[in-house]
Parts: C-alpha cells; sequence; structure tokens
C-alpha cells in the first residue's frame, strides 16, 4: 500500500507573472523557491512559492500561459487554495495587512471548527489562510526567516483545497474508493475528506453546487492539485490502481523536482501525485532559491532558446534586507 500523504502542491493561472511574484513574495511573504518554465509549453514561466525550504506540501505555483482568457468560477473547478498559518492570533494579523495592503477578503469565520480567513488576489483566484491553533496531523513547513513576515505569524503550508461539484454522490465514491481519503465531517453542502495523518495538509473540503454554471478555466482559476507519495513505487502503484478503476493517466512523468502522474478523475477536475522529492536544491543553493532561471536537464540545451521566448523577470532577493512588518 502507498497511502496518499496529503496535499503536495496547486498550480494556478496568472495573468501576470511579475504581480504574481509581487503578490506572493511582497503581500504574502512565501519565498520564490524555483523559476522555471512549463515543461510543456517553454513559453510560459512556471513559479514556485513555497516555506523557507520548499519544503513538499508548501508550494503554490502559477503558469502564465500567453493570451489566455479570464477564467470563471462555477461548479466542477477546485475553487480555492487554503495556506495554513500558526495560530488565532495570526489570522488577526493577516487582517490587518490586507486592510493596510487593501486585499479584498471576508473577514475571519468559521469552517469545520477551524478559523479560517478568505481573500482574493488581483486576478480573483480564491485564497484562504487557515489556523492551525489546536490542531494535529501533517506536519508544517517553515516560515521563509528572511521575509516580510514575522515568523510567528508567517504562511508554513498548504491547507485544505476546496472542490465545487455537481455529482456529490460521484465525487464521494471517488475520494473514498479510489483515493482512499475519509469522509470526516460535513456542514450542509461542504464535505471535509482527510487522508494520511489528517489534519490541515491534508484535507479536501468537497462544496455541492450544482446550481452554479460550469466555471471555465483561465487566468484566475486553479490548473490542477497535487497529493504527496513518498517515492517512484508510489507512483507505479497509483497508475495501476487508477487503471483498475477506469480511469486513464499520463504515466510517470519526470519533472526533475518530483516525479508525477496526471490524471482527470472528476468533470474537469485534473489530480496530481507528485513525490516528496528530489526537491528543490538540487540545482541551486539555499541563499539564492528562485533567482535564476532554472531548467531541468532535459530542457537545458535549449536555454538560449527558452530565454527568449520568457521575458525577463527580477527575483533577486539575496541582497535585499526585507523588514517585518
Amino acid at each position: 500500500m502507498h497511502p496518499l500523504k496529503g496535499i503536495h502542491h496547486v498550480t494556478a493561472i496568472t495573468s501576470s507573472a511579475e504581480k504574481n511574484y509581487q503578490f506572493f513574495t511582497y503581500t504574502l511573504g512565501m519565498r520564490l523557491v524555483k523559476k522555471t518554465v512549463n515543461q510543456d509549453d517553454i513559453q510560459t514561466y512556471h513559479l514556485f512559492f513555497a516555506d523557507d525550504l520548499g519544503s513538499p506540501g508548501t508550494d503554490m505555483t502559477f503558469f502564465d500561459f500567453p493570451g489566455i482568457p479570464k477564467g470563471t468560477h462555477g461548479t466542477n473547478e477546485i475553487y480555492k487554495t487554503a495556506f495554513r498559518v500558526p495560530s488565532d492570533a495570526a489570522l488577526d494579523y493577516w487582517v490587518k495587512r490586507f486592510d493596510r495592503l487593501n486585499v479584498a477578503h471576508s473577514g475571519i469565520t468559521e469552517e469545520f471548527g477551524v478559523k479560517t480567513l478568505s481573500f482574493t488576489d488581483f486576478d480573483d483566484q480564491q485564497y484562504a489562510l487557515v489556523s492551525d491553533e489546536n490542531l494535529t496531523g501533517v506536519a508544517p513547513g517553515s516560515p521563509w526567516e528572511k521575509g516580510p513576515i514575522p515568523t510567528q505569524f508567517a504562511i508554513t503550508g498548504l491547507g485544505p483545497i476546496t472542490v465545487r461539484i455537481a455529482n456529490i454522490d460521484y465525487f464521494k465514491e471517488m475520494m473514498n474508493k479510489v483515493l482512499q481519503f475519509k469522509e470526516v465531517a460535513r456542514e450542509g453542502d461542504l464535505y471535509l475528506f482527510e487522508a494520511g495523518e489528517g489534519g490541515n495538509g491534508a484535507r479536501v473540503i468537497a462544496e455541492h453546487n450544482s446550481v452554479l454554471p460550469q466555471g471555465r478555466q483561465g487566468y484566475g482559476t486553479v490548473h490542477h492539485a497535487a497529493f504527496r507519495v513518498e517515492d517512484r513505487s508510489a507512483i507505479d502503484y497509483w497508475d495501476e490502481r487508477l487503471r483498475q478503476f477506469g480511469f486513464g493517466t499520463s504515466g510517470h512523468v519526470d519533472r526533475f523536482f518530483f516525479e508525477s502522474l496526471y490524471s482527470r478523475l472528476a468533470p474537469q477536475i485534473l489530480f496530481e501525485f507528485a513525490t516528496d522529492g528530489p526537491g528543490f536544491m538540487g540545482d541551486e543553493p539555499y541563499e539564492t532559491l528562485g533567482e535564476k532561471l532554472s531548467l531541468p536537464p532535459f530542457l537545458e540545451h535549449k536555454r538560449e532558446e527558452i530565454e527568449k521566448l520568457v521575458r525577463p523577470i527580477d527575483t533577486v532577493r539575496s541582497t535585499q534586507a526585507f523588514t517585518k512588518e
């Protein structure tokens, strides 16, 4: 058996890699740990924001597909991505920060007994901060030590992903029987599932919604979400298991920073299975992670071509001293 360990990463689409970098670095205080390109579309940036060490389960990543239209939120989409913060007091800090920086938010509420703060970015991408107060389960990552947020309030990893789905009975059966998540709670039209050790880092929330029209992917929406698995043997296990249930898969894909498997397990819902390693520090030192254009070895011979296709973005931070505020 190779059980899923939790959320690995979420990949979304942005209208501007530059604005995206500014928002995640200077507003949210997450560390850019890799500036690379979409390996299937080399004219497109792929930015990885994570914790201090680029730990699995902490990274939110973005594509900036040239010319893509704005997406539309609706049902049958991975609707919202959450980030973990250490405590309820951290949410109070973030309300004040968002108010000062004019970040749209809904105020602190509670969902499944957890304090949460929903907010959006310049693309109407949907996010939330969730408090880890009194919670156990999958351990958080490490706050960005040299970032602009005091470490006691800083983001430490990914929290639950929220999926809006029209056919909730199908989705529940797929999550339980195929992916082996456990349904642990329900609040109205919201269903809470947990994998592995549970807790904020291993949760999926399904919102039953058959009223809204179907979401349309574009900038401001999520492209896919990934679950953590241990190693290549786990990838092979899940490939075989999904095929046994009748799902098509990508087969094993080597992404260099991790190994992957992809499958569309519900309408418009693309899930990935990604290994914890090798990680993001194999080709760059800790001090300058994300500052240069990083290419996997199988694209290095195309560096000159790629550097002409993608516009330069200044992501050098090792020469800066952030004031924690």
